[in-house]
């Protein structure tokens, strides 16, 4: 008997995720249909990947390329539309069956929802949705019945390491590698060049998260979607530096044993058991080769030269919309990293004063995350401008 094909809509199809997942699925033709491509501002990428793909539907968010992409895709009969609310529409749409969120930042908060509210299985590689909304995120996931699989390479090897398992969790260890300035003085991190920052030793993702990355704010970012995503307390959740990127995360149970999962980096591997799961299938990955291992280190992150990491652990022990807050002003200092507007120092200062100045609320509704993100954004950019 014939499996059914999955239908995948993907959500940010040109970004560094969605250009592997696109190559996940072209392998794997008999296992999946494309439903909906989108993009931000990439028309020209997103053209070429509805031209092979061949969706039902794609979306251009910036309305100024709408044209460009409708008068491209016209003789191939598939439908074009424009903003994130035609994004939200689509999702719910009976013919989807997954949705893989990998727009970048909050904006792949809305969408989400939709996504959710509609039924549909998610596969998250937007981690801004739970470190913005985590508590709101879950609890509609547990009322719609939606599971949520994640991409993120560490919460896969979590995720894959609980498979079967029955256990209680002691903790949860979640590995970084360190990233460009792991053997960087605080003085020489202070006043990086924007190309090393971008140059990671072990991994291809776009710029926002490779800067992430070298902050340790990615490793903070995960710390928080962890929370959410296994329901664990802070306390027990850990963050430990393995420089090689082999094991991927692990997880200790109450007996004193720790499972971890291993590979060599590749994100194709978490995007592909997400969209796959429950089943694995063929991926034509560099199999790791113990023998060539000469060895595997750990150790504790120094959070006083990495001061996003810290923030975010305090951002996600006080709770509320304080990790909404910490992720908008994060946002905006690193977009201003990267327009050569700070430097890479500031971006903590400037998250920090932006926590100091926002509004606290502990129990937020949706119409606050939306409002405290608004908020949190318009203070950081303020404070750009007034002392940078």
């Amino acid at each position: 008997m014939e499996t059914p094909k999955r239908h995948i809509a993907i959500l940010g199809s040109t970004g560094s995720i969605g250009t592997q997942a696109l190559d996940v699925i072209g392998r794997h033709k008999e296992l999946f249909e494309i439903e909906l491509l989108t993009a931000n501002c990439n028309s020209k990428l997103l053209i070429e990947q509805a031209i092979r793909f061949q969706p039902n539907s794609v979306v251009i968010c910036n309305r100024d390329k709408y044209d460009e992409v409708s008068k491209a895709l016209e003789p191939h009969y598939i439908k074009v539309f424009t903003g994130t609310d035609s994004i939200c529409d689509i999702v719910k749409g009976s013919n989807v069956d997954m949705v893989l969120t990998a727009m970048v930042g909050f904006s792949g908060l809305k969408p989400t929802i939709a996504a959710i509210k509609g039924g549909k299985a998610i596969a998250l590689a937007n981690k801004e949705t739970l470190v913005a909304a985590g508590s709101i995120i879950t609890s509609l996931a547990r009322e719609y019945g939606t599971p949520i699989i994640p991409v993120d390479s560490e919460h896969s090897a979590i995720f894959q390491c609980l498979q079967g398992e029955h256990s209680t969790i002691e903790k949860l260890l979640l590995t970084g590698s360190g990233g460009p300035f792991l053997h960087s003085s605080r003085e020489e991190m202070a006043n990086a060049a924007k190309e090393t920052a971008l140059n990671h030793p072990r991994w291809k993702m776009g710029a926002k998260v490779t800067i992430d990355s070298a902050s340790l704010m990615n490793k903070g970012l995960e710390l928080i979607e962890a929370k959410w995503l296994f329901n664990m307390e802070p306390k027990d959740i850990e963050v430990i530096i393995h420089p090689q990127s082999i094991i991927h995360s692990m997880v200790q149970f109450s007996d004193g044993t720790v499972i971890a999962q291993l590979s060599n980096p590749d994100m194709r591997i978490p995007i592909q058991y997400a969209l796959s799961y429950p089943v694995r299938v063929d991926l034509n990955t560099k199999r790791l080769n113990f023998s060539e291992i000469r060895e595997l280190t750990f150790f504790t992150p120094d959070t006083e030269k990495f001061p996003c990491l810290a923030i975010a652990y305090n951002a996600l022990e006080r709770g509320g919309n304080a990790t909404c807050i910490m992720n908008a002003a994060n946002e905006v200092a690193v977009q201003a990293f990267l327009e050569d507007k700070i430097r890479f120092a500031d971006i903590p200062d400037i998250i920090s004063e932006t926590m100091s100045r926002s509004t606290f609320i502990k129990k937020p509704s949706i119409e606050d995350i939306y409002s405290t993100n608004f908020e949190a954004n318009t203070i950081a950019v303020n404070i750009l401008k007034t002392q940078y």
